[in-house]
């Protein structure tokens, strides 16, 4: 095996993905050409693919020996610096294959966590790759100190330099794990008083979400105009994006643009990333877009939505979005994409196809969840006022010497405080 001090940094790839019993070949093809995208966005070569058909997984090295030897010299016949597997590999099976080929071995896991750290900008989304990098790292310690020497056995005395520097480095790691954890939490607290303030404003939300690459970015900045990062790469936006959308009749929304999601995403990103997503929980609704151009877009829907279902946000009202019409081959979008979601609204952030009508359906959704009432109030009741410009969207006011009477659109809380002064004409 190599040893660490001897590594070159990886510049070329060979691909290795599975054909697994009861899926399609369709969709193990599709699978391997998403990891050539997340290792081509990753900065990496990629020489070769091969997609192995295994009926279950080996423990040794997840293939069986023949496969194993036709990865291996397929490695060799295209000198790649790396072999990177779709599927997780267990720390011993990482080891076990580093021994057999003298090169680099990662799997999906690993690429898209180096992905999340070049793309990380926020001090906040730097912890959160940093927690995930760690606790990826923690059980595969032993990989950067082969070269040092271990003895069996844990007498005292008797350990070798290998095994100590192991357990120093464990309490390392542990000890920035409980760290970044701590740091986390104080950002999440931040998070959460500016998520009041605004919630005190009454100002209605959503959470943009979708598979990665599916145009969120460019669809929030079609909305909200400004400068907004969108770039066409898997993964562009880690930080989640809030800005105000004004919408007709004075309605307005904040929305917020959040992290892509992918197929095969590890439970533990899932988790590392539940803060990223957590302007999700609190939204009012969710705008789910769809990259309609896409062969794999119904894949890629449900992956959103099973995600979603993981950190408890599916029973939210959920507006469709087929995006990318400019892309649309003849045929148009998929008749199953068609069938999964019939209410879907089909746009196009590049030509501005279909965003009026859009905007039409998000302040619909605005409206049945906040009715429209007229409040007439006593001269001396400013704080009632100031309360219903807080929470809510003025439509008109006049003053006179009876009072000053609001039309507003409020939300479903503010109505018992203004019960009372609620004015109904004839």
């Amino acid at each position: 095996m190599i040893e660490q001090d001897e590594r070159q940094p990886a510049e070329t790839a060979l691909l290795a993905g599975f054909h697994h019993k009861g899926t399609s070949l369709q969709e193990a093809e599709a699978l391997l050409d998403e990891l050539e995208s997340l290792v081509t966005t990753m900065g990496l070569e990629v020489l070769g693919k091969i997609l192995i058909k295994i009926d279950r997984p080996q423990a040794r090295l997840y293939t069986g020996t023949g496969k194993a030897e036709e990865i291996s010299e397929m490695a060799e016949e295209l000198d790649a610096d790396c072999i990177i597997f779709d599927d997780p590999l267990s720390p011993s099976q990482q080891r076990n294959w580093e021994e057999i080929t003298g090169r680099c071995v990662i799997d999906r896991q690993e690429v898209i966590l180096d992905i999340f750290a070049a793309r990380a900008s926020t001090r906040e989304a730097v912890l959160q790759v940093a927690l995930a990098r760690m606790e990826y790292s923690l059980p595969r310690l032993t990989r950067a100190w082969t070269h040092l020497s271990r003895q069996k056995g844990g007498t005292k005395g008797t350990r070798g330099e290998g095994e100590t520097q192991l357990e120093v480095d464990r309490r390392i790691v542990l000890r920035k794990i409980s760290k970044l954890k701590k740091e986390l939490i104080k950002i999440r607290k931040q998070r959460s008083t500016m998520r009041k303030r605004r919630e005190t404003r009454g100002v209605p939300a959503a959470g943009l979400v979708g598979y990665t690459n599916a145009g969120k970015s460019s669809l929030l900045k079609a909305l909200a105009g400004g400068e907004i990062f969108v770039e066409d790469k898997l993964f562009a936006t880690l930080d989640p994006t809030t800005r105000r959308v004004e919408l007709s009749e004075g309605d307005e929304i904040l929305m917020t643009d959040t992290v892509g999601f992918v197929r095969k995403l590890p439970h533990g990103l899932v988790e590392a990333f539940r803060s990223t997503l957590e302007e999700t929980l609190h939204s009012d609704f969710l705008i789910h877009v769809v990259d309609a151009s896409s062969p794999e877009a119904l894949d890629q829907a449900v992956t959103t939505l099973k995600v979603l279902e993981e950190i408890g946000i599916e029973e939210k009202e959920i507006l469709t979005v087929f995006n990318k019409e400019d892309l649309l081959r003849e045929e148009g979008i998929a008749a199953d994409l068609i069938e999964r979601f019939p209410e879907a609204h089909v746009i196009s952030t590049e030509t501005g196809s279909g965003m009026e009508e859009l905007k039409t359906a998000i302040e619909k959704i605005i409206r049945e969840s906040r009715g429209v009432a007229t409040y007439l109030l006593p001269p001396d009741r400013y704080d009632l006022a100031a309360y219903i410009h807080r929470s809510g969207t003025i439509i008109s006011e006049e003053h006179s010497h009876a009072g000053t009477k609001i039309t507003a659109r409020i939300p479903e809380e503010a109505e018992g405080r203004l019960a009372n002064f609620r004015f109904d004409e004839e």
